[in-house]
């Protein structure tokens, strides 16, 4: 049920699932698991205490779980975890944890790496996240569920982008990005709610409405943020969406919340 190519090199200890599909020239080293239904197309390169979820597919020199690119880094065992169901392109690369992370770099699944995108040491990645062409993550970046990062941008160590968020192409982003945010710009600005994501999935307009107003009321003039915070989870403390933003700006961080831009109307 496996398939491995003679010009392959498998190192002895690595464990291979069922239906694992190994094409010309891959390596792949002895502390690396492949679940049932990988394929390594040609030329990628395994490495290092990695493990990678059933069904996922790497294309042609991608380089998963070498040692992290952090001059702290002395050597300490750490894993590199990639879930199931994902597409790795080409060039892609992906660094296992610090001890200065716990010692881990987790990817969720059912995501798309674009062609040259970097996930350094100490990322957290949830599900259906998408990075486009040659976008590049910093250590300690954290990322939840249905975010793009576009093409050429930048994220800034320690950097949090809330779930459903679009961060436009070219963009270097240096603070926290709400969930359900748009965000453009070097250095990035929040540029409105990811409107066009939105409606791609299946969130009702009467959500979108109450985003927009919560949007406002957050971003507003008058009053500290925490007032406006305040003032919003009042008015709408039922609102999950919304009750989403709210608690992911108060949440302990060592970044700031990226702001809208002066001329943005939401």
């Amino acid at each position: 049920m496996t398939d491995v190519h003679p010009t392959a090199v498998v190192e002895d200890g690595a464990s291979i699932g069922t239906g694992v599909r190994i094409g010309p020239y891959c390596c792949v080293g002895p502390e690396v698991t492949l679940a049932d239904g990988v394929e390594l197309m040609s030329h990628a390169v395994i490495a290092g205490h990695t493990e990678v979820g059933a069904n996922t597919r790497v294309f042609p020199f991608a380089s998963l779980g070498h040692q992290p690119q952090d001059l702290k880094y002395k050597g300490e065992v750490s894993r590199l975890v990639i879930g199931a169901n994902n597409i790795i392109r080409e060039h892609v690369t992906m660094n296992p944890g610090t001890e200065g992370g716990g010692l881990e770099t987790r990817i969720g699944n059912n995501c798309l790496f674009m062609a040259a995108s970097h996930v350094a040491h100490d990322c957290r990645l949830s599900d259906h996240v998408i990075l486009v062409n040659n976008a590049t993550l910093g250590g300690h970046v954290e990322i939840d569920e249905y975010a793009i990062v576009g093409g050429l941008s930048a994220v800034h160590q320690f950097v949090r982008i809330g779930r459903h968020s679009m961060i436009g192409g070219m963009t270097g982003v240096a603070h926290d990005v709400i969930p359900y945010g748009s965000v453009i710009g070097n250095r990035a600005k929040l540029s409105g709610l990811n409107i066009v994501g939105l409606k791609r999935r299946d969130f009702d307009r009467e959500t979108i409405h109450s985003l927009r107003q919560a949007y406002r009321l957050i971003f507003a003039q008058e009053g500290t943020l925490a007032e406006r915070l305040d003032d919003v989870a009042e008015l709408f403390g039922e609102n999950q969406p919304v009750m989403e933003i709210v608690e992911f700006i108060r949440r302990d961080t060592s970044r700031s919340i990226c702001q809208p831009m002066v001329e943005d109307a939401a």
